[in-house]
């Protein structure tokens, strides 16, 4: 594909850093130029050859930009668009790496009254345990999958962009509606992320157990591992996509109230059914994948 003069990193973190890392190393970007209001974080970024200048201007951050990328949390995307609006160029591309497609589209409506051609939502199936520009990966998005939620007035063009770009990166690119990708999402991701933190902080200086994390083993590191992830972050999703959370949340309810009465009734056969199904759906779909 023909390489872009200039893209705008706006939140230069894990996910949009490992953005930029990968554009520069597919020789598909001839300046990267990041945005925030850290400068010193920018300047980190800069010492690591994650962008190639910044600026804490938002008119001078996108001026003659072929593409801006939001990488800032769900509950800063409406300022962040507000902020760019009049400075936009026509041509210019937005996309984002926001995890709830519903809300961003929502931000954008309100900001352009309708979504502009060019801004083609997407979400990248991808992340680390560890944030910031010092985390990012050029090799991050390899194999990961990416969801573009365009609407009908979407430009061809610029959805075949984003894809060619995401391609380029090593990413698996899918496109589906908004909704689809949130209820997706809401059950596969986020409801597990609420989970972890939940049980990591019901247990934290139990009452009862005292310090039970020092008799934590492999079964519980694995179980909670993402619950060291992005506070700002999962706040901002557990807002921004509350209503399909929340669906979920109580579907997942319903199960533990069920895996209760199997384990109060010692319920063997039920259990071991239960547990073997979970297994063979598990090995089927994740652990054996192809």
């Amino acid at each position: 594909m023909k390489t872009l003069k200039k893209i705008t990193i706006v939140g230069v973190g894990l996910i949009g850093g490992s953005f930029a890392k990968g554009l520069k190393k597919a020789g598909l970007v001839d300046e990267v130029m990041g945005f925030g209001q850290n400068p010193q974080n920018l300047q980190t970024a800069i010492e690591l050859g994650v962008i190639d200048s910044f600026s804490l201007d938002m008119a001078e951050a996108v001026e003659n930009s072929d593409l801006v990328f939001l990488a800032v949390p769900l509950g800063a995307m409406k300022s962040s668009l507000e902020l760019m609006k009049p400075y936009l160029s026509e041509h210019t591309i937005i996309t984002d790496g926001g995890s709830a497609k519903s809300s961003v589209i929502l931000s954008a409506l309100e900001v352009f009254g309708e979504l502009p051609v060019n801004f083609v939502p997407g979400h990248p199936i991808a992340g680390k345990e560890k944030s910031g520009v010092t985390a990012a990966d050029e090799d991050l998005y390899i194999d990961h999958r990416v969801i573009l939620t365009p609407n009908q007035n979407t430009a061809k063009a610029s959805v075949e962009t984003v894809q060619a770009l995401w391609q380029a990166l090593g990413a698996k690119v899918e496109v589906m509606s908004a909704q689809q990708h949130d209820e997706i999402f809401a059950a596969t991701s986020h409801l597990p992320h609420l989970l972890a933190f939940s049980l990591v902080d019901m247990l934290n200086e139990h009452e009862e157990l005292g310090d039970v994390f020092q008799y934590t083993a492999g079964g519980f590191r694995d179980f909670t591992r993402i619950a060291s992830s992005d506070a700002v972050m999962w706040r901002d999703i557990a807002i921004y996509n509350s209503e399909a959370i929340v669906k979920w949340l109580k579907n997942y309810g319903v199960a533990i109230e069920q895996l209760t009465k199997l384990v109060e009734a010692k319920d063997a056969n039920a259990l071991y059914q239960l547990f073997d199904e979970a297994k063979r759906a598990r090995d089927k779909h994740i652990v054996n994948k192809s």
